[in-house]
């Protein structure tokens, strides 16, 4: 995947857009997987069973996430475990990128395409997955709870078009406006 984007993608980016210098081509920095586990509050367990999950996945360490606030309404307190991330660079990004868009995607139950509305203006792009039994690497047998995530490619694009055009080149299957089936 690293080669194809030094080989293939970049120079078709660089003449698409006109860019003067190879360095504005817009790249992939990072690939951050997010998990909110919300009855955590009341399983302590099902937090690490999110950080497990997650590390499955990804192939990387994950870590729990604590809470910034407490919310007495929600039976929240501050520092207390909610959720589980895990943030990929380098190789383990591009090979996740690649198991995603080629062996995940594609599971997900009437699958037409992933959405282009979840850009953020900045060129970032997130996508939220509601089963994590979509990947191949976690076992139906040991799920006892069905949970989605949020995955976010950050990247040096200026504009969400160039960053459209990058995550189309990685083969991110985007739904196709012209061509409704």
């Amino acid at each position: 995947m690293k080669d194809k984007y030094l080989t293939e993608i970049a120079p078709a980016l660089k003449e698409k857009f006109q860019y003067k210098s190879t360095m504005q081509v817009p790249k992939l920095t990072k690939i951050v997987l997010n998990k909110g586990i919300g009855a955590a509050v009341a399983d302590k367990k099902l937090v690490d069973q999110g950080v497990e999950e997650l590390s499955l996945i990804t192939g990387q360490r994950a870590v729990a996430t604590k809470a910034k606030n407490s919310i007495s309404n929600f039976k929240l307190r501050e520092e207390m475990p909610i959720g589980a991330k895990v943030t990929l660079r380098g190789d383990r990004m591009y090979e996740f990128l690649d198991r995603l868009a080629t062996v995940a995607l594609p599971r997900v139950r009437d699958f037409k395409g992933i959405s282009d509305k979840g850009f953020d203006g900045r060129g970032n792009y997130t996508l939220g997955v509601t089963e994590q039994i979509i990947f191949p690497e976690i076992s139906i047998e040991k799920v006892n709870r069905i949970s989605g995530m949020d995955i976010t490619f950050v990247t040096t694009a200026e504009t969400d078009e160039e960053s459209l055009s990058l995550l189309k080149a990685f083969g991110m299957p985007f739904i196709n406006k012209n061509n409704p089936e």
